[in-house]
């Protein structure tokens, strides 16, 4: 899946975590993903928590960090 087509899987919604991004409109922020990555959980942990996501969720915050970031 190309990257668009991911970043397409991240949304806003100002009534949900004050406009955070979260993961399609669900309440999951994309910033928690990404803590858990780097707090050492593995894809599969993050997703045996969290039976509705998907593996391009994932990686759809992934891609999103790295568009994200002000110094890339």
């Amino acid at each position: 899946m190309d990257e668009q087509k991911l970043l397409e899987r991240i949304t806003v919604n100002p009534a949900i975590f004050g406009g955070k991004p979260i993961i399609r409109g669900r309440r999951l922020a994309v910033e928690h993903v990404l803590g858990m990555l780097a707090a050492g959980d593995s894809p599969e942990t993050v997703l045996e928590g969290y039976p509705w996501l998907q593996r391009e969720d994932i990686q759809a915050c992934l891609v999103h960090a790295r568009w994200s970031d002000p110094h890339g």
